[in-house]
């Protein structure tokens, strides 16, 4: 390995842990394996083992993004915001710009350029879908890691037809890969019933 792999190698391992520790402080917790986690920590964790399955030789940047993808997510709520689409969207828009500025600024402490820092704004915000295959690559892994993992939760809170339409848009957000690799998910059968419904 050589040197400047070395110091890469470093970074990313530092400004992985300042993610998790901002998202260590969540006060929201959710149960998994036999524990209690804070909630955006497991969820940091999730999209890196899912960006390890899915592309294992995801660039530096991209394995930060995915971290730091619910980076102190519940300091924005959703209710401070009007509960109708349009308040949703600037909701979710906010949110990507507070990750980006979040993240970037750990990112900062270890190192990164303002170059790098600007990428994973631009990363977190979801720019270019479809036509930057960083971004698609991490829309993939959202939507894996939300399908695996959060679905059938869905599923016990929403109306079939709801639930079908959000597959359907989970879906139509994904590249021809991270549909193939969604297919092959170990997944409840009742997910899988709506999937099927969802597709068809």
């Amino acid at each position: 390995m050589t040197t400047s792999s070395r110091l890469n190698t470093v970074r990313l391992k530092e400004v992985l842990a300042l993610i998790d520790a901002e998202n260590q402080q969540d006060p929201n917790h959710e149960q998994a394996d036999g524990n209690i986690w804070p909630k955006e920590y497991l969820y940091g964790l999730r999209m890196t083992e899912q960006l390890a399955e899915f592309a294992p030789d995801a660039s530096e940047l991209l394995q930060i993004a995915c971290r730091g993808q619910h980076i102190k997510r519940w300091s924005i709520a959703r209710a401070s915001y009007p509960m109708d689409r349009a308040g949703y969207k600037r909701w979710r828009t906010d949110l990507g710009a507070f990750h980006g500025d979040l993240t970037a600024e750990l990112m900062a402490k270890v190192g990164y350029s303002e170059a790098e820092q600007a990428e994973i704004k631009d990363l977190l915000l979801k720019r270019q879908l479809k036509r930057d295959p960083q971004v698609q690559a991490l829309e993939d892994v959202i939507c894996l890691v939300f399908m695996r993992y959060y679905l059938a939760d869905f599923a016990t809170r929403h109306s079939e037809e709801k639930l079908i339409s959000i597959i359907q848009k989970t879906w139509a957000k994904m590249s021809a890969q991270g549909q193939a690799a969604a297919l092959k998910l170990n997944l409840s059968p009742e997910v899988l019933t709506l999937v099927g419904k969802a597709l068809s």
